[in-house]
This record gives C-alpha cells, structure tokens and sequence, in this order.
C-alpha cells in the first residue's frame, strides 16, 4: 500500500534531511537574500532529476508528474509549499549546526520545513509511478518580511500553468510533541499590520518642563489611549491585538528630546473590523497629540491578510492525517494571532496550512519559535516529509 510505501522511505531518507536540515540551519539567510538556499535547492532537485525554475528572484518552483496509467478522469494538480528564509537573530545554542552568520538565525523553522518538502521531492519522484496528476512544489522566500514573497510568486504566476486545485503547508510547532500534528479549520491566523508612529513636541532641560512640550510624556498617554480601542471597541468574538514592542526617546536624565518614534503591531480576524480600527489609530494620534501640544506623523503598512483554512479541505486533509499518523496523533488547535503570508495563497485558491509537532523535553525543543535558543527535534523531519509526500498522493486521487 502506499502508505507503507511512503512510511518506509520516511524512515529510509531520514539522516539524509537531518543533514539537509542541519546545512540550512547553519547556512542562514535573511528575507529577499536566499540566494545561496535558493542555489542549493535548484541544485538538489536538479541532481534528482528533476527541472526547477527560479521565481520571485530567490524562490524555486518544480512540478512533479505521477505517471500511473489507467485513469479515466483528469489528472489534478496540487500545491505544497515551503518558507526559505531566516531572522535577524544570533543563535545561542551550542551545537555543530549553529549558525555561521551573526545575527542572522533559522529560529522560525524555516530550514526544517524546506528539507521536509525536498523529502517529499525525493518521496515523490521514487513513487511516481504509484499516482496520477502533479505536484507543484513552491519553495518561497520572505515569509518573515513584508510585503513577503507569497504575493510576488502569485503575481509572477506560480499558481498558473497548471493551476493547483489546492495547496497545502506546514509549520513546525514546538507546543506539540514530535510525531504529532494540528489542524484548524476556518480562520486560523490573524492579519497583520505595522504602525510606526513620529511624535514631535519640543525639547530642553528636563528641569525646566515648563518650556517645553513633552514628548515623551504625550507618548505615554497615546499608547494607553490606543489600548482602549481594542478593550472598549473590538467585539469580545473577534479576537483583536494592538501592541506596541519599540519606543525610541532619545534624550537623556536631564534632556527630553524632540521626537519619540513607536513601532507597533495591529492584527485581527475581521476585514471591516481592520479598516475601521485603522481609522481609530490615526485619528486618536492625530487629535490626541494635538491636543498636547505635539504633532504626530503616522504610518499603517498593510500586511498579510487572515489565513483561511478551507474547511472541507482541511477536514478532508486531517482524515488523510488520520490515515497516515493514527487518531491519537492528529489534533485540533486553536486560532493564533501570529501571522503567515501563505494567506496569501488561501485567498486565491483552497487551502490548508496545519502545524507540525517537534516538540521533546529531553531534547530541548519546546523553546518558543522567534527565541535564539531555538531548535527542532529532526525526528519530526520523517513526519514532515512523509505526511506532505502522502497528502500530495491522496489529494490527487
């Protein structure tokens, strides 16, 4: 059965993406700046005969034909996909693999969900004789940056020639064991926003207040205003987060300086819900600054929209889990309100984007993704290569 089949390459293949994993991990690059990981790609699937193209400047893209014969209906095609890129983080751990690059650190996962998805290549290309239809194969780039380089692979075409039926990825999660994985259908990540905020007011002597406009003391007052907006505006059904994690005032015991700059994040799961707090932001800055002396220059960049998980497919796609994994190893999660640009791909076509447990006390792994002691338990590289290889198969049938 192909299961087995699978299941036994899984195991076969699995110190060869250790090592696969283990180069990535110490070969880190930053969003947009792939561009020795997008070599190595291109030359792996090429060396397993396969015919790659590079997309989005440091994004691959192949497409592997089953060839099983005897089929009476067209032959589908579908998508999986895999993120490339690194943060800007030094890495803490002391292992073999470490980082080579100073500040610059695989703390998200990305180097394991691109040697599982070169496993699934691998995987797939041994048992193309065992399906029918394609699998397209996207290794992006610049998951970690906006505007991410899901939306530049879409505009470039990567869901053309031949359209996929639907797409499916990853993310490894270290709240889950190893061996386990998690589906949630429907909304399942929230949008995303950067605000980044200039407040001006006018600077001098710390112990002369009085002839000066405090900025830092206005820039105090906003960021509790703001917060009112998520605890006496935002439905108590719609999950709503509005932080702010940078504060720049760069004067000193005895100077208060010109400008204060707030960096912040908005994310939500409701459309209208976003624009109209949008709106809220702005105006609270402008007329609160205002009214204290200051002037305030405001900045929203739209992100990454809500990742939609279609809910027929991904019930359909944790039955295969079940299939692969056993009952006990497949599980319901919750929403999150971190962000993914593969929401991206879920407003353009079915989606089902599920979580990938590496999780082991003994071997340190449940430290928190975006942590510089961050790492995987590779066992969880035979899970991720094997269930992705065996949905690939089973979606296509």
């Amino acid at each position: 059965m192909i299961k087995e089949k699978i299941q036994k390459l899984s195991e076969q293949y699995l110190d060869e993406f250790i090592q696969i994993r283990r180069y990535l991990h110490s070969h880190p690059e930053l969003s947009f700046k792939e561009h020795e990981t997008s070599f190595f790609i291109l030359s792996w699937l090429e060396n397993l005969g396969l015919v790659p193209v590079k997309m989005a400047n440091t994004g691959v893209v192949v497409t592997i034909h089953g060839e099983k014969k005897g089929s009476k209906v067209q032959p589908k095609t579908i998508a999986l996909r895999a993120d490339i890129d690194a943060l800007p983080l030094n890495e803490m751990n002391n292992i073999p693999y470490k980082s080579r690059t100073e500040n610059v650190m695989h703390a998200c996962g990305h180097d394991a969900h691109t040697a599982s998805l070169l496993g699934t290549a691998k995987i797939l290309t041994e048992l193309k004789d065992e399906f029918e239809g394609s699998v397209k194969l996207i290794f992006q780039p610049a998951e970690e940056k906006l505007p991410g380089g899901a939306i530049t692979m879409i505009k470039e075409g990567v869901l053309e020639n031949p359209r996929p039926r639907s797409i499916f990825a990853q993310h490894v999660i270290p709240e889950i064991p190893t061996g386990k994985v998690g589906f949630k259908t429907g909304k399942y990540m929230a949008s995303t926003d950067e605000i980044y905020i200039r407040i001006t007011g006018k600077g001098g002597h710390a112990a002369i207040p009085w002839n000066v406009v405090d900025p830092v003391l206005i820039t105090s007052q906003l960021i509790l205003a703001l917060q009112q907006i998520v605890s006496r505006n935002a439905k108590s059904t719609t999950p709503t987060v509005l932080s702010f994690g940078k504060v720049i005032a760069n004067g000193s015991t005895n100077i208060i300086p010109d400008d204060v700059f707030i960096e912040g994040t908005f994310r939500t799961f409701d459309e209208e819900w976003r624009a109209e707090a949008h709106k809220k932001i702005k105006s609270i800055t402008t007329n609160l600054v205002k009214s204290l002396g200051g002037k305030a220059k405001i900045e929203i960049r739209k992100g990454y929209p809500v990742l939609v998980n279609n809910p027929k497919l991904t019930e359909k796609t944790k039955s295969y889990a079940i299939e692969y994994l056993g009952a006990e190893n497949v599980l319901d999660i919750d929403q999150r309100m971190t962000a993914e640009d593969f929401s991206y791909f879920s407003h353009e076509i079915p989606a089902c984007f599920y979580r990938l447990g590496i999780g082991n006390e003994a071997k340190r792994t449940t430290v928190p993704l975006h942590n510089s002691s961050f790492n995987v338990d590779e066992e969880s590289l035979k899970t991720g290569m094997g269930l992705m290889a065996f949905l690939a198969v089973k979606s296509l049938e």
